[in-house]
């Protein structure tokens, strides 16, 4: 018998030489078992990744709950048809990087009607702030745009970047103050007050233009808000700066280098946060306001940031707001308010990590992107939950949106730990786009909140992720080089064509995205959202901010709303000697006059046993700014039921009050009381 004859092993012990020409065909099959498992892993993580989807019949009934009607904003003649700014030399090979940002949008009521049916806006086409009466309401007055002259402003090397309406000088009237890339805000305080009725129609000339911070230096700032920092009674100003304050982002005849974030998560070299605190004001046809810089508030690290959103929000019931700068390239700060009247002193505040939690998901240790936020319930315990917007674009530098949900454990503020947890993926918020604006609102009365986002960066043709994803993953060191980065210039694309998302919770207890059933789009990149029942009819509105394309208005023609409880609370202009409100159905009006109670904390009780809650907003977020007064849905609910209001206030004076009260469905003008002092009670 011959040797390829048999098939026992060789007196050596090794295989014969037959059997190992046949040895590969295990390893083969080895690694088409390992191919296929991997391959099963892969789609088993796909599986799993892939949110849960609705059924038609579900989406349906979804759809069906909400519609709404478009109308472009009021636009001024000669609007350009620009996409590009004029930038420092430095910057030119990624201009349309540098170029996008700026596009606002407030509702308020400007004109004093008792209506939030005013709009003022900034339209980076032109680069004017605009304000008119919105779209659809009576035309109470022509459009005009606040030019800052007689103040110094060079529009070679300036741009405004928001509009903040507010009762600046505390005089009833309500104001705007406009805050640009290269130079610090400006305040229109509204002519009349004590002096004057106030109650002219509004043009540009009924504006007096003031400076709210000394000096000539440059800021360049992205948001800004309206609190009381530090618990006297009156509206401090928080500005969240980007670019360094000393730069010439937009100066084309600057030299030298205008150096970017020196990393992209952990950046420190960016803009101040300023904190100015009210100091006085007058009122008449020379109104005035002015604010002392509280200096060495905050260290390097939550100072130095590159803030796109600032939000302000009482999260542990002292009447005191804590603080959250959303901020780029770097962690997001949540900041815990120990003030005192005339002394600001925060701490900060981190999340705790969990072995199953990613490092990104805890509050205070996320990557970078931060660009929108905003507070409310999403998960009815009666506590302000936190909506933060990021990048959130598959294969797109995906980090994720953020739902923080309060844990409840708010005495843990005290030990420096942030008692809030993510859980946007649960919920069907974690994805979407590139997001700006993230805002919570309840568009049809049903006592859940719907929650919003304003999407996209750069419209083109030529899609640029690959190289931003390229600068990314690369080393921190060239970042702050702007001969490093790819070119971004007019024609290339990123995130250019997204759907605004109109988020809306199921019956399964996710939300789930409908705007394309409900027909929502926009002509352009958005940035700013912001909400208001303008005609008082009990459905909230809202308008969006769109970059370099015409900007929205968007009607709420909700077909078969729920009950409904709004809430407009002011301050009167002097002390009425007792702590008690004054309340009546309906909008302000002469005989409850006042300004808006900001900070100040509702809660209702509904009939089913609900806690529903909010706060006054001085104007959180990115570039959109929701009009101050308080809506919550009720659902299904009598008109002639009586629900009961928990309200508290710091009155002018700084003390803290609390009233309880029982008030029907509709709006209601409560005027919230302030004790004279004791040399003025004697």
């Amino acid at each position: 018998m011959t040797a390829v004859e048999t098939s026992t092993p060789s007196s050596n012990g090794r295989p014969h030489p037959h059997e190992r020409k046949a040895g590969p065909r295990p390893v083969a099959s080895r690694n088409l078992l390992v191919k296929l498992t991997a391959l099963a892993l892969i789609g088993l993580f796909y599986w799993l990744s892939r949110q849960p989807g609705l059924s038609g019949a579900e989406r349906g009934q979804l759809l069906a709950r909400f519609r709404f009607s478009r109308r472009a904003l009021p636009e001024l003649p000669g609007t350009p048809d620009r996409t590009l700014r004029t930038v420092h030399p430095s910057l030119e090979r990624i201009a349309t990087w540098i170029s996008s940002v700026g596009a606002s949008v407030a509702l308020n009521d400007l004109d004093g009607d008792g209506l939030p049916n005013d709009v003022c806006y900034v339209d980076t086409r032109s680069d004017r702030v605009i304000v008119a009466p919105v779209p659809g309401t009576s035309d109470r007055y022509p459009p005009f745009a606040l030019d800052p002259a007689p103040l110094p402003f060079d529009p070679a090397t300036m741009a405004p970047m928001g509009c903040l309406p507010g009762d600046l000088n505390e005089d009833g009237l309500m104001d705007v103050l406009v805050y640009y890339w290269g130079r610090p805000p400006i305040a229109f305080l509204r002519r009349g007050g004590a002096a004057g009725s106030g109650r002219e129609p509004l043009a540009a000339d009924g504006y007096a233009r003031r400076e709210v911070a000394p000096g000539d230096g440059r800021w360049f700032t992205n948001a800004a808000t309206l609190a009381d920092l530090d618990g006297d009674g009156h509206a401090d100003l928080i500005v969240g700066n980007y670019f360094p304050d000393d730069a010439r982002v937009l100066d084309a005849r600057a030299v030298g280098p205008s150096p970017m974030q020196h990393s992209m998560s952990r950046a420190d070299n960016g803009g101040r946060k300023h904190f100015l605190l009210w100091a006085g004001a007058t009122s008449g046809e020379e109104p005035s306001v002015r604010f002392r810089e509280a200096r060495g508030v905050l260290d390097a690290s939550a100072d130095l940031g590159w803030t796109l959103a600032v939000g302000a929000a009482d999260l542990d019931g002292d009447l005191l707001p804590e603080v959250y700068f959303a901020n780029d390239f770097g962690p997001d700060r949540l900041l815990h308010n120990r003030s005192t009247p005339g002394a600001l002193r925060f701490a900060l505040l981190e999340g705790k990590k969990t072995l199953t939690t990613p490092n990104s998901k805890v509050l205070g240790r996320d990557s970078f992107k931060g660009m929108g936020i905003d507070f409310g319930d999403l998960n009815g315990d009666g506590l302000l939950d936190l909506y933060v917007s990021n990048i959130a674009s598959e294969f797109a530098l995906l980090e994720s949106h953020f739902a923080f949900l309060s844990t409840g454990a708010l005495d843990r503020m005290r030990r420096g730990i942030a008692p809030y947890v993510d859980r946007s993926e649960p919920l069907g918020l974690s994805r979407s786009g590139w997001a700006w604006e993230a805002r919570l609102a309840d568009f049809d009365n049903d006592g859940s909140l719907e929650a919003l986002q304003a999407l996209g960066f750069a419209r083109g043709e030529v899609d640029r992720w690959p190289e931003l994803q390229e600068l990314a993953m690369g080393n921190d060191e060239f970042l702050s080089d702007p001969k490093c980065w790819p070119r971004f210039r007019p024609g290339d694309d990123l995130s250019g064509r997204p759907r605004n998302p109109f988020f809306v919770r199921a019956g399964d207890g996710r939300y789930h995205d409908i705007a394309a059933g409900l027909g929502l789009g926009e002509p352009g990149v958005s940035r700013g959202i912001a909400t208001a029942d303008v005609d008082g009819d009990g459905r909230l509105d809202y308008a969006v901010a769109n970059q370099w394309a015409p900007s929205s208005f968007y009607r709420n023609e909700t077909p078969h709303p729920g009950g409904f409880l709004g809430l407009h609370l002011v301050l009167p202009p002097r002390p009425t000697g007792s702590a008690r409100v004054r309340a009546r159905p309906g909008h302000p009006g002469p005989d409850l006059a006042g300004r808006p109670a900001l900070g100040a904390a509702a809660a209702v009780f509904a009939p089913d046993g609900r806690r529903l809650v909010a706060q006054v907003d001085g104007g959180n977020g990115h570039s959109g700014k929701r009009s101050p007064d308080l809506h919550f849905g009720l659902g299904p609910v009598p008109d002639d039921a009586r629900l009961p209001v928990e309200l508290r206030w710091r009155d002018p004076e700084g003390r803290t009050h609390q009233e309880r009260m029982t008030l029907s469905p509709g709006w209601h003008t409560v005027q919230l009381g302030w004790p004279a002092t004791q040399a003025e009670a004697e």
